[in-house]
């Protein structure tokens, strides 16, 4: 069966339930997370999408990302789906939400009430073939630069994400 998102409203109000391609495919509104893991070094925790993913493949991201199922929180949703795509927990927080919208190639559209969180993590993930295909460790600053000069290789709703939390995300 395929899987529901959360429709909201502007003010993350639940509107309803839409099958996650549906409500991609109408750029409909809903709920989502990111979570963002830092190392000791003040490292960033990055993967490399899975190459069948059907939209992104192989481009770099954020830690992991996904929606909130129907009365999970979003600290829930989020280590729930650290574990699937990362192989690991930790304790999250949130640090901001808000709203996004990036059409894809293929005509879908990502249309977000992100709540972005963060965590710390020193160990190595255990990572999911079916869902990532690498990850790596970079600091902030050398992610902004690289998005920068190589923009082409990081996912649409990352450099958003990324370039409305830079400055949050120092300072969580």
């Amino acid at each position: 069966m395929e899987e529901l998102v959360v429709l909201v409203d502007k003010n993350d109000n639940q509107i309803g339930l839409m099958p996650k391609m549906e409500a991609h495919e109408k750029a409909v509104l809903h709920r989502a997370f990111s979570v963002f893991t830092f190392n000791n070094k003040g490292e960033l925790l990055l993967q490399q999408r899975a190459a069948h993913k059907y939209h992104s493949p192989l481009l770099w991201t954020n830690t992991c990302c996904s929606h909130q199922r129907e009365g999970e929180t979003n600290i829930e949703a989020g280590k729930r789906r650290l574990q699937e795509e990362m192989g690991f927990t930790t304790e999250l927080k949130e640090v901001f939400s808000f709203i996004y919208k990036a059409p894809f190639e293929n005509g879908l559209t990502e249309h977000e009430l992100d709540h972005v969180m963060v965590g710390d993590f020193d160990g190595e993930p255990n990572i999911n073939k079916e869902e990532v295909e690498s990850y790596k460790w970079m600091l902030l600053e050398d992610v902004k630069n690289d998005i920068e000069n190589n923009p082409d290789i990081y996912t649409e709703w990352f450099k958003i994400i990324f370039k409305e939390s830079y400055k949050k995300l120092k300072n969580a």
